[in-house]
């Protein structure tokens, strides 16, 4: 509705020629539109694994904060690929998925060159494949309730709304820290 009356009131500075009216006019629509790409991005998420919490941050400034589940046997750091622990660390979500079994994913960094070197010295592989994720495809009808147990491989789960949401809000190369 803004819009139109905009649209229509530009139109009618052009045809008068009245070249204030036109600049304020010019103005509003450069405003509107500023306006609209102003949504906070984040510039870092936090997991906190013993609050069950994601927290999606902007310079300091929470912006939202999620219920999740965590990997089936969640105390403890990730230590080898198959423990199904969600690791603890300092990471990247370095790029994103729609087409997974899981309603969308962004991939965490997961492991790093600490955790690669901890899993080398046991012997080990380090495992990989970490995202924060949606529900498995099919299944976004559990909403909520699917925090009742942790059931991941390691991901960190939130609801599929809320997968929507951060997939809006939170950019390839954000900063990720999990802790325990």
């Amino acid at each position: 509705m803004e819009e139109a009356v905009a649209h229509r009131d530009f139109r009618l500075a052009l045809q008068t020629k009245n070249i204030h009216t036109f600049a304020i006019i010019l103005l509003l629509l450069i405003t509107m539109l500023a306006a609209e790409d102003s949504v906070m991005k984040a510039d870092q998420m936090l997991v906190v694994k013993s609050q069950r919490t994601l927290t999606l941050l902007s310079h300091g400034k929470v912006l939202h904060t999620y219920k999740v589940a965590l990997g089936g046997s969640p105390v403890g750091a990730k230590e080898q690929q198959g423990d199904h622990k969600t690791p603890e660390g300092h990471y990247t979500l370095d790029h994103r998925n729609a087409k997974i079994r899981f309603y969308k994913s962004i991939h965490v960094s997961y492991p790093n060159e600490q955790d690669k070197q901890k899993a080398s010295q046991r012997g080990v592989a380090a495992g990989g494949d970490i995202m924060i994720h949606g529900l498995p495809n099919g299944f976004g009808w559990l909403g909520a309730a699917h925090r009742a147990r942790d059931w991941t491989d390691g991901c960190v789960a939130v609801t599929d709304a809320e997968m929507d949401e951060a997939w809006e809000l939170v950019p390839d190369g954000t900063p990720l820290e999990i802790r325990p």
